[in-house]
């Protein structure tokens, strides 16, 4: 089974910065490729949403709502995603899940998601 584990999750004050980890692992060592890895948030109240994510080619996404303050970035390596928060605002108080669509030669596509971190950012 692939494992996501996250990291760099906490309180701020607004104009602050944080920067969330996740990497991805194999319990056997078996191969995978990671096609796609970013990370969703789902405010208190709100849906889900997208908030960053890149391909194994190395193209980005981002919610207009984040452009311009945070940045996605992989340590291909690694298998290490992460995103850099900078300016962050009280609305950006969230539940942060890395999640990542993974293939193995076994079970082929899959979609895997991290157990989910708390950013809270205080005005």
């Amino acid at each position: 089974q692939v494992q996501l584990v996250e990291s760099g999750g906490g309180l701020v004050r607004a104009g602050g910065s944080l920067r969330l980890s996740c990497e991805a692992s194999e319990a056997s060592g078996r191969y995978f490729k990671i096609n796609t890895m970013g990370w969703y948030r789902r405010p208190p109240g709100k849906q889900r949403e997208l908030v960053a994510s890149v391909t194994s080619g190395g193209s980005t996404n981002y919610a207009d709502s984040v452009k311009g303050r945070f940045t996605i970035s992989r340590d291909s390596a690694k298998n290490t995603v992460y995103l850099q928060m900078n300016s962050l605002k009280p609305e950006d108080t969230a539940i942060y899940t890395c999640a990542a669509n993974i293939y193995t030669f076994t079970q082929g596509s899959n979609d895997y998601w991290g157990q989910g971190t708390q950013v809270t950012v205080s005005s």
